[in-house]
């Protein structure tokens, strides 16, 4: 009787938990629910394609999956499209509210395999998305930013041949481009094996901007040059099985066919490297680059 009696109570203490949750939400339809905890009215708005600028904190039911807070950021679009669009325009800069959506709703337009493995369908749960607001970029500001941004990357095209033709005479390198407009300067010759299809070949380098800006390096001392030196990471040879490892082009056609104990400097265009992508924080779009390598083995 007593286990009966406390069975009970835990259904009826989860069942006020969930209406104590739920307490307050606005239904805003198609699975999308809403309550504000902090309204600014007077404040700016948001608006069809403006971008949400705060803090914002993702559960999944109970399991927390994101979290920025303490360092706002741009979290979310208000797209027609998306699924919390008609919660968000609601919104004002200054506004915290907390955004629910059904996750059976969201499972309709995913594969099962896109969903926690904790989902269980037709149990009622939700993803709640808690948003303080402090900023926003319009839906025109983001088009100036993103028009700027087109005119910088064009600009930094047009001006790459120069820039490596710069670089090419500053350092008074003399050997000609190959076909690729890749520079290889041998500074020392070595006469073991070389490097082919299938030889697993160990190789030092160091990998810096045409402002001498370093961005890798597998040689500690000049990672601590550089002041890029990462703690806890093992400096030594980069080793792979030559063809089953893609390398950037400029690398991977530049060493081909060089002896082991060859020490050298490769400067390639972006086409070459990571083109007009760019490669993370640290290698611009339309960045050429400079390679020092050093060929330790060929096997």
């Amino acid at each position: 009787m007593k286990k009966t009696m406390k069975v009970a109570t835990m259904i009826v203490a989860g069942a006020m938990l969930l209406v104590s949750c739920n307490k307050g939400f606005k239904d805003a339809g198609n699975g999308l629910s809403y309550k504000f905890e902090k309204q600014n009215k007077s404040a700016q708005q948001v608006k069809d394609g403006d971008v949400l600028v705060g803090e914002m904190t993702v559960k999944f039911d109970t399991t927390q999956t994101f979290s920025n807070v303490g360092h706002a950021d741009r979290i979310l679009q208000a797209d027609p499209a998306f699924f919390l669009y008609d919660a968000l325009v609601l919104m004002h800069v200054g506004d915290k509210a907390i955004l629910a959506y059904e996750a059976d709703s969201l499972a309709k337009f995913l594969q099962p395999n896109q969903m926690p493995p904790y989902y269980e369908k037709g149990k009622g749960m939700k993803i709640y998305y808690e948003i303080s607001l402090q900023d926003i970029v319009t839906k025109e500001e983001l088009e100036e930013e993103q028009n700027n941004y087109i005119a910088e990357m064009k600009e930094r095209q047009e001006n790459e041949p120069e820039a490596i033709a710069t670089y090419v005479s500053e350092n008074n390198i003399t050997v000609k481009p190959n076909d690729k407009g890749v520079y290889v300067v041998i500074k020392k010759k070595g006469t073991g094996a070389k490097v082919a299809a299938g030889r697993t070949v160990s190789m030092n380098y160091t990998g810096r901007l045409l402002d001498g800006t370093m961005f890798d390096s597998s040689v500690e001392s000049d990672a601590i040059q550089g002041g890029i030196q990462q703690a806890g990471r093992t400096y030594e040879p980069l080793t792979y099985v030559v063809g089953q490892m893609r390398l950037i082009p400029g690398w991977e056609e530049s060493v081909m066919g060089m002896p082991e104990g060859t020490i050298m400097q490769v400067v390639m265009p972006s086409a070459q490297a990571y083109g007009p992508q760019g490669a993370g924080k640290d290698i611009p779009p339309y960045s050429p680059l400079v390679f020092d390598i050093e060929i330790v083995s060929v096997k």
